[in-house]
């Protein structure tokens, strides 16, 4: 449990004295105000100063705490929710930095406020990390490292993402499907990859202005050049959302969006390990010469109208992170990824449970239990009482989001239990054991059957064996 322990040496640096702010050797830890100016307000007579120089267990022991406490909960448990991963010590240095003290509106070199002469550097050098990090020409692509986390698109129970336009027969859920009209394209339910040839349909009827390659809950690899092809039929920019991916892209273990994409979106702590945060790339210069001999330019972002100051602290962590996914451990480590992945998928299948397209090509598995007399909630819950952190998910058929048929997992660690099989398979058994005691259908008579004795001893010996 290597990350685990890095998890505690960060800890344990809360007792150390916090480092002045004119420290040479160190800029990760610093008071907010130099040793030199704390002695001149306490020979004053002035008590303020302590409080902010105070470590977080003298001045909040009550976050200190739930802090420990969440933090002993990675320790313990495994984490197999595909969209979180353990980012590293390096990274939570440089976002808890005095960054955070800065506002910085804005781009490099054009601020709204003075004094961003730092935060211009680590900015400027976290887009030329995050071009170098995806071998991308700076010629040919440009980048916005700001965006805070966050058309026709694929559909949200065939593993699609909330935020590319859900909705229902009767109801709009997201924003984006307020605000544009949506399309979503979907799974041929009969193989579980995307109905390519239904796509190109549906564009023809419905002409999309984007269209968005990109998946919350998609266990296979997209075909961009095939995606690639309908965006030109149609004039439509193509979009990948890599946000699940990105790392994997990096690391150079699967096929890479950037040939056939206009625009490339991606968080940044999912895969790619790094601070909860977005990118944007987008291609530059001329896109097309249209008929009448006019140029089309590429997409161009600019300071956005809708804008929020954006964290430093973030961009900051963004860079050490992206520094990493260039080098030779990170490959390995995502390899390492895709290997457990699907050997995971594999044992699944040989336990009999039932994979939305029958397996994996990236770093998640979709199950669906439906076939198991079970739903993706009621096992979550178990999974979560025995320390197996997964979560439910929605499956081809699927009506509501809340009570869905399947169950997600990913593996975005260095090792896995070689029995995780075993552990889930006991927890699906014993949801569906549940279930049949419970006194009515709803998951809230399912919460309440679960604290029984003969249950909770269940849950113990599957705790104690995880």
């Amino acid at each position: 449990m290597a990350l685990a322990l890095a998890l505690r040496r960060l800890s344990s640096s809360v007792d150390k004295p916090i480092r002045p702010l004119f420290n040479a050797t160190s800029h990760y830890y610093m008071s907010s105000l130099p040793n030199e100016a704390v002695y001149d307000k306490e020979k004053n007579g002035v008590s303020w100063p302590k409080q902010l120089n105070a470590p977080l267990e003298a001045v909040d022991p009550e976050i200190a705490d739930i802090i420990e406490h969440e933090k002993a909960r990675q320790w313990k448990g495994l984490e197999l929710i595909p969209s979180e991963n353990f980012t590293s010590v390096s990274v939570m240095q440089a976002v808890g930095s005095v960054m955070t003290n800065k506002y910085s509106e804005g781009y490099p070199g054009a601020r709204y406020y003075g004094g961003n002469e730092f935060i211009d550097m680590a900015e400027t050098l976290c887009q030329k990390r995050a071009l170098e990090a995806f071998r991308l020409d700076p010629a040919k692509w440009g980048v916005n490292v700001q965006p805070l986390s966050g058309i026709m698109a694929l559909d949200l129970p065939h593993g699609g993402h909330l935020s590319h336009g859900y909705q229902t027969d009767t109801k709009k859920i997201s924003a984006v499907s307020i605000f544009f009209e949506t399309m979503p394209y979907r799974l041929d339910e009969s193989t579980g990859y995307i109905d390519y040839d239904q796509l190109e349909k549906s564009a023809t009827l419905f002409r999309p202005k984007l269209l968005v390659a990109g998946a919350s809950a998609y266990a296979r690899l997209y075909d961009y050049a095939r995606i690639r092809k309908v965006c030109d039929k149609q004039k439509a920019i193509l979009l990948a959302d890599m946000a699940h991916i990105s790392g994997l892209v990096a690391a150079g273990v699967i096929p890479s969006p950037f040939e056939y994409a206009d625009v490339v979106t991606t968080t940044t702590h999912k895969s790619l390990r790094g601070p909860r945060g977005a990118m944007i790339f987008f291609r530059k210069g001329v896109k097309e010469i249209n008929k009448q001999g006019k140029e089309t330019k590429s997409i161009k972002l600019s300071f956005l109208d809708f804008k929020v100051a954006h964290t430093t602290t973030t961009i900051t962590g963004l860079a050490v992170a992206l520094k990493q996914a260039t080098t030779p451990e990170y490959k390995a480590y995502q390899e390492q990824v895709l290997s457990n992945c699907s050997r995971f998928a594999q044992s699944l299948n040989e336990k009999g449970y039932e994979l939305v397209s029958g397996g994996t090509e990236n770093h998640l598995v979709l199950v669906n239990l439906k076939n198991k007399g079970i739903d993706g909630s009621r096992v979550e819950k178990v999974l979560e009482a025995v320390h197996i952190a997964a979560n439910k998910n929605t499956v081809p058929g699927d009506v509501s989001a809340m009570v869905p048929g399947g169950i997600r997992m990913g593996d975005l660690l260095r090792r896995i239990s070689p029995k995780l099989q075993i552990f889930f398979d006991a927890a699906v058994k014993l949801a569906v054991k549940i279930k049949g005691e419970a006194k009515g259908t709803k998951l809230k008579d399912f919460l309440a059957a679960l604290p029984a004795p003969h249950f909770q001893s269940e849950i113990a010996k599957l705790r104690h064996d995880n």
